[in-house]
């Protein structure tokens, strides 16, 4: 039920946080939070994952849908693993969910946090996009926790 509620969670704030933007905001007008380090931009992005574009935007969309189908199915079949893979993948879901309303409600996904130092900064981005990175980094957490794990067991049974 925690998985459900952490992506549900994670999709409304996502979908809320762009209405405020697009409602309060022109389309590349830029607000200051912290300096010129942290601002608030308003951008709309028809590619994917910064900028980057690849064939038709129905392509990425179909993408999207089937990997999001994936992970439901692997979080059903896989409901008694371990805990911070299916925290990470429930987290990852709801930022993949998020950002695939955009796609398939409007044909691109509203962006607006910019991070950078003056003319270096990062692609914008929004946070259906920070919790796909925070439920990746999650994973790859998890994964080497089991690997170490294995390997601290496998060392002890080849013990004489």
């Amino acid at each position: 039920m925690r998985l459900y509620l952490i992506i549900g969670l994670i999709v409304i704030i996502d979908q809320i946080s762009k209405i405020i933007i697009k409602e309060s905001m022109y389309l590349g007008q830029s607000i200051q939070l912290v300096g010129d380090f942290i601002r608030i931009t308003y951008v709309e992005n028809p590619g994917i994952a910064f900028g980057i574009r690849i064939g038709h935007p129905i392509i990425f969309t179909i993408l999207s849908l089937l990997a999001s189908i994936v992970i439901i199915i692997y979080m059903i079949y896989h409901r008694n693993g371990e805990k911070t893979i299916k925290y990470g993948l429930a987290i990852i879901l709801g930022g993949a969910l998020g950002n695939l309303i955009d796609r398939l409600f409007v044909q691109r996904v509203v962006d607006f946090v910019d991070v950078g130092i003056g003319d270096l900064r990062w692609p914008v981005f929004n946070v259906a996009d920070s919790a796909v990175v925070v439920g990746m980094f999650m994973l790859i957490y998890a994964l080497i926790k089991i690997e170490k794990k294995e390997k601290e067991s496998q060392f002890v049974e080849d013990k004489p």
